[in-house]
């Protein structure tokens, strides 16, 4: 069943769907990455405990398999606790820790007998859900938004889930994907056209 496209709008369905306490959440990490890299172990432990899900989450975005998502990330922590105590700002720590992620994607792309696999819409189930307080249809219009994110290309596909979910600007996103912000730009405009056309039952 197609849906208005007036009744549902990428940027306010979204939105309805995160945490109101996004800001607040930020600056607890904030706190976390200050205090653990002063050494303080059970900060750190809490940073990774918060942050290894949304790494996963995007590196399966990328990869586009969960299995091979785990082992990437499992990777990616051992650089980026490494290199801890020489990040100068802790509110770069998103955009820093997302982009070691994708290096190790793109080695992971570059190694023998590699190939993409079609990832799942279901990668994106856990990313943001409706508030409890919203309606059955704030809800619904939330599945479908995420259903159509979940048919982009790969590189699509995580710039719109870095923008709208994790709220990176798009110079965060340039860094954390290592592309420059008019690759970014490029990108988040062609999925955008593409979730359009989804939700308004374009079947190309």
């Amino acid at each position: 069943m197609n849906r208005c496209p007036s009744k549902v709008h990428l940027y306010s369905v979204i939105q309805k769907g995160l945490d109101v306490k996004r800001d607040k959440e930020r600056i607890y990490d904030e706190f976390l990455v200050a205090a653990a890299i002063t050494g303080d172990r059970p900060s750190l432990l809490r940073l990774v405990a918060r942050w290894q899900p949304r790494l996963w989450r995007h590196a399966w975005r990328v990869l586009g398999n969960p299995d091979r998502a785990k082992d990437v990330v499992q990777e990616a922590w051992i650089d980026i606790l490494k290199g801890l105590v020489r990040l100068n700002d802790v509110t770069a720590f998103p955009a820093w820790a997302y982009r070691i992620v994708t290096r190790r994607c793109q080695r992971e792309f570059r190694g023998p007998g590699r190939t993409t696999v079609v990832s799942e819409n279901e990668s994106f189930a856990h990313d943001v859900e409706a508030p409890e307080s919203a309606s059955e249809e704030i809800a619904a219009d939330v599945s479908v938004v995420l259903a159509a994110i979940g048919r982009l290309p790969a590189q699509q596909r995580a710039a719109m889930a870095l923008f709208y979910l994790d709220e990176l600007s798009v110079a965060e996103i340039a860094i954390a994907t290592d592309v420059p912000p008019g690759t970014v730009k490029t990108r988040l405009m062609h999925a955008r056209r593409t979730v359009r056309a989804i939700l308004q039952g374009d079947p190309s």
